[in-house]
C-alpha cells in the first residue's frame, strides 16, 4: 500500500481537472491511502530564487505561507499526481509555484519513487502537451522517479465537458495500477 498525494492545479473546483483527479484517486484508492491537495485550498507564493533555503534550520523557506504544510504532505507520499489544467502549453502558474517552491534541500526528505501526469486541455492540437510532457520527463530523469502513467484529454473546455469522454476511466484505471 503506498501513500499517495493528487496534486491538482486547477482554480476552478467541481471543473474538468478536478474530476480527472477525482476519478484517478477513486481508482487509487481501491489499494492505496490517497489524499487530494488542490491549489485552490492554499496559498503559495512564487519562489523567489533567493536560495535562503539551503542556509536556513531545516531547510525552510523564509516565506510564511500555505506551503509548508504542502512540504509537510510530500514528505510522507510515495507516489505523486499532478493534474493541471493547461494555459497555454504549460501548467497553472498556482501549481508552477508550487514546483518551484521544490526547489530546495528539503525535497531530499521526499520519499516518492513515482510520479503520474493527469493534464486537461481545451485545444485539440497533437501537440497541446508536449513542453508539459518534456518538463515532466526531465523530472522522472533528474530524481529517478518511475514513471506511473499518463491521461491525457484535449477538447473540454466547459465545466463538465469531460463527462463526455472515456477520460475518467481511463484515470480510474490508471490509479487502480498503482500499487
Amino acid at each position: 500500500m503506498s501513500r499517495i498525494i493528487v496534486l491538482v492545479g486547477s482554480m476552478r473546483k467541481g471543473g474538468n481537472t478536478d474530476l480527472l483527479a477525482q476519478a484517478f484517486a477513486e481508482g487509487a484508492g481501491k489499494n492505496n491511502t490517497v489524499e487530494i491537495v488542490s491549489v485552490a485550498d492554499y496559498k503559495v507564493n512564487p519562489c523567489i530564487g533567493c536560495n535562503s533555503c539551503f542556509i536556513r534550520e531545516g531547510n525552510q523557506c523564509f516565506q510564511k505561507d500555505d506551503m509548508a504544510e504542502i512540504y509537510k504532505k510530500l514528505k510522507m507520499a510515495d507516489v505523486l499526481a499532478i493534474a493541471s489544467p493547461v494555459y497555454f502549453y504549460g501548467i497553472s502558474a498556482e501549481l508552477k509555484a508550487i514546483i518551484d517552491r521544490l526547489h530546495t534541500p528539503m525535497r531530499n526528505e521526499f520519499q516518492i519513487k513515482k510520479l503520474a501526469l493527469l493534464l486537461v486541455g481545451a485545444a485539440t492540437l497533437l501537440e497541446l502537451f508536449d513542453a508539459i510532457k518534456l518538463q515532466y520527463q526531465l523530472v522522472l530523469n533528474f530524481f529517478h522517479l518511475e514513471d506511473a502513467g499518463m491521461v491525457l484529454v484535449r477538447g473540454v473546455k466547459d465545466i463538465g465537458d469531460i463527462k463526455g469522454t472515456k477520460a475518467l476511466e481511463e484515470a480510474y484505471r490508471l490509479g487502480c495500477s498503482i500499487k
